[in-house]
């Protein structure tokens, strides 16, 4: 896509949200002085059956096609042009709610909750872009997902960043991967959708911290492309995972590599790997001493970071609403002259037992210790494995696209000469 068609989507765009955050009110604002009384708020009733069926249908049509373009057409334009489409349907128009990366928590708490009711068509979204990366890798990030549409379009002038300050941002999506399981399988938040820096932009009611932050992130993807999708997004973790062991991915060339050296510095997000030379090339007795120290090290991290993890569950279980309103509710008790809150107001008024939300939320804050260890051992054993690919280097003798990072984006390919 050329310079010229990028700036007319970018002015159409930010067209567009100006006039729908700035517009001038078709009718004046209510007088509140003057006897105004509030209307009573309209909840406007869920979406039939038929039309979740529908959104499914366009989402499987878009992963099957984006797969096509990427691995049978190599077309760049193509991914382009239905990154937006799926940027106006996924996202201005179902207002993002068509959300595998918001789905996994769903997913987490209908397997921590048995009572908790999920629909098929949530579990649809969340396993069919797994299942299109297994075969043909990272498509659904290439031009399915709003997220990274919206990002995409102001990747004018991005920059290469070293390969360990990557390593040590891509740190980050799988600490709010494990805290987004563990606060949903818990019963106390969606923190991945409460804080998704795009929503507001999709549905116009965010918090104007929250327009800060995916006005910054925009801005930010002017230089470093897609930030949030390579060093926040928790479903980018599932999706790297599996999309190292997909059966057809993009390659760079159609069929084998000359090493012209044109696709070195072709992608942005850094996932081209470069060949290694037969110089660099380790000893195999080398390679099994330090694999062996490392299988050492990793259950030595995983113990002192869920030990770690532990200490701070009472933290964590004080995001939940019921273990916050029986530590109010206690607190008010122990000072009878002070105002209590509303909440613990609204409680008392309601006539349910005391016993039975401290029994509650004692048994939410004994779930918090048991999950803040396994969130402290994912952590150290993310952060062994990472020690473990600093130090072990992969004999390469051509460039080649990484698997776990490639977008399968298709920008590399109008870099290479060598023709099918």
């Amino acid at each position: 896509m050329n310079k010229n068609a990028r700036v007319a989507i970018l002015i159409i765009f930010t067209s567009l949200l100006v006039f729908n955050i700035f517009g001038i009110q078709r009718f004046p604002k209510p007088e509140f002085e003057s006897g105004y009384s509030q209307p009573e708020t309209q909840v406007p009733s869920p979406r039939g059956a038929i039309f979740e069926y529908l959104d499914l249908a366009v989402f499987i049509g878009c992963l099957s096609l984006i797969s096509w373009l990427v691995i049978k057409k190599r077309s760049r334009k193509g991914v382009f042009w239905l990154s937006i489409f799926s940027l106006l349907y996924f996202g201005f128009y179902r207002k993002g709610c068509i959300c595998p990366v918001g789905s996994l928590q769903n997913i987490s708490m209908a397997l921590f909750n048995p009572e908790y009711s999920l629909p098929i068509t949530a579990i649809a979204f969340f396993v069919l872009p797994l299942g299109f990366t297994l075969f043909f890798g990272r498509t659904f990030c290439a031009g399915v997902c709003p997220l990274g549409a919206i990002q995409d379009i102001f990747a004018f002038r991005p920059v290469s960043l070293k390969s360990w300050v990557q390593s040590l941002l891509g740190l980050i999506p799988f600490i709010y991967l494990g805290l987004a399981v563990l606060f949903a399988a818990t019963g106390t938040d969606f923190i991945v959708c409460r804080y998704d820096p795009f929503v507001g932009f999709f549905r116009h009611n965010a918090s104007f911290m929250m327009f800060a932050i995916g006005g910054i992130l925009l801005l930010i993807s002017v230089f470093i492309a897609r930030p949030y999708c390579r060093f926040l997004c928790p479903y980018g973790v599932l999706l790297n995972l599996v999309s190292r062991f997909s059966k057809k991915h993009l390659s760079i060339a159609p069929s084998k590599c000359i090493s012209c050296r044109l696709c070195e510095d072709a992608c942005p997000f850094g996932a081209i790997d470069k060949p290694t030379g037969a110089k660099n090339k380790e000893q195999s007795n080398v390679l099994v001493k330090r694999l062996i120290l490392y299988c050492l090290i990793t259950p030595l991290l995983m113990g002192v970071c869920g030990w770690t993890a532990s200490k701070y569950h009472e933290s964590f279980a004080k995001v939940n609403f019921k273990v916050r309103l029986a530590n109010e509710i206690m607190l008010s008790a122990k000072t009878e002259t002070a105002q209590p809150a509303l909440e613990v107001t609204t409680f008392r008024a309601s006539g349910k037992a005391v016993e039975k939300l401290y029994a509650e939320a004692a048994r939410i804050v004994d779930r918090f210790y048991i999950g803040s260890w396994f969130l402290g051992g994912f952590i150290g054993l993310v952060f062994g494995l990472t020690l473990a690919r600093f130090t072990l280097v992969q004999y390469r003798t051509e460039y080649t696209t990484n698997k776990g990072t490639c977008f399968s984006c298709a920008r590399c390919v109008d870099y290479c000469p060598v023709k099918e």
